[in-house]
C-alpha cells in the first residue's frame, strides 16, 4: 500500500507539472507591439479591469492623489502627448496618469491596462518636461509590453509547478525558489525593454531622448550612498541602463 501510494503521488505530481507546461505553451503569443513571444493568461479586458480595480488602493498607499490640479494637468499633458504620438494610441489600453502626493518615495510605476503613477517626490526632482516624458514613456512601455500580465502568467506557472513537485517529490520549495529567481530576471529584462520603448515614444513625441540619461543620474543621486529608491530597487543598475539607453537613441536616430 505504501509503495503504491508513492507511485500514485509521483503520477499525480507529473500530471500537474505536465499541465503547467501545457498551459504555458498554449498561452504563448506574440506581442503585436513589441514582437516578443510571451506567455499571457489574461485578456486585454482583464488587464484593464485589474488596473482600474487596483488603482485606488495603490494611490492610498502613496498618500492619495496630489491635490494640485495644475500639476496633475501637466502630467496628463505629457503622458497623453506620448500616447497620441506613438503606437500606444493604437492599443486597446486605457491610459490614465496619476500624480501621487507622496513627498518622500521616489517612484513611478504602471498597473496592467494603462494606469500609470508618479510620486511628487520623483516629479519634484525632474528638471524639465523631457525628463518627465522619459519617466512616463518608460511606464507606458510596461503597459504596452504587457509585463505585468506576463509576470502574472509566470507566477501562475511556477505556483502550479511547485504544487506538482510538492505532491510528487516534496520539492516544492526548491521549484518555487527557482521560479522567484526567474521572475526577478525577467523583470529586469522588462525594465530595459521599457527604457527602449520609452526612447521610441520620446522621439515620436518630439522630446529629447538624452534627457532619459539625466533621469538615471537623478535616480542615482536620490539613492545616495545607502538608500535605493523604490523606482530603482528592482531595476537594473542605472549605469547599465544608461548604456542601453544610448544604444536605443542611436538605433532610433534620436
Amino acid at each position: 500500500m505504501r509503495r503504491g501510494s508513492w507511485k500514485i503521488r509521483i503520477f499525480i505530481g507529473l500530471a500537474i507539472v505536465a499541465f503547467a507546461f501545457f498551459k504555458k505553451c498554449s498561452n504563448t503569443e506574440e506581442n503585436p507591439y513589441t514582437g516578443k513571444e510571451q506567455a499571457i493568461s489574461l485578456t486585454t479586458e482583464e488587464e484593464i479591469a485589474i488596473g482600474l480595480q487596483s488603482a485606488p488602493q495603490m494611490a492610498r498607499e502613496y498618500g492619495g492623489l496630489h491635490p494640485d490640479e495644475r500639476m496633475q494637468a501637466y502630467v496628463d499633458m505629457v503622458g497623453n502627448k506620448l500616447v497620441n504620438s506613438s503606437v500606444a494610441r493604437d492599443t486597446p489600453y486605457q491610459y490614465d496618469f496619476h500624480l501621487l502626493a507622496d513627498q518622500n518615495t521616489v517612484n513611478a510605476f504602471a498597473l496592467p491596462g494603462g494606469q500609470i503613477f508618479i510620486t511628487y517626490a520623483l516629479l519634484s526632482k525632474l528638471e524639465n518636461e523631457d525628463q518627465l516624458a522619459g519617466v512616463l514613456g518608460h511606464e507606458i512601455g510596461h503597459v504596452l509590453g504587457r509585463h505585468s500580465a506576463e509576470r502574472i502568467a509566470n507566477s501562475e506557472f511556477w505556483q502550479t509547478l511547485a504544487q506538482g513537485a510538492s505532491v510528487g517529490a516534496d520539492a516544492g520549495g526548491l521549484v518555487s525558489g527557482i521560479g522567484q529567481n526567474v521572475l526577478l530576471g525577467n523583470g529586469r529584462g522588462d525594465e530595459l525593454e521599457s527604457d527602449d520603448l520609452g526612447v521610441r515614444f520620446m522621439i515620436k513625441a518630439g522630446y529629447e531622448p538624452r534627457e532619459m540619461i539625466d533621469v538615471m543620474e537623478i535616480l542615482k543621486a536620490a539613492g545616495g550612498s545607502n538608500r535605493v529608491p523604490e523606482f530603482q530597487s528592482t531595476h537594473p543598475d542605472p549605469d547599465n541602463r544608461i548604456q542601453k539607453i544610448k544604444e536605443s537613441i542611436e538605433k532610433y536616430g534620436g
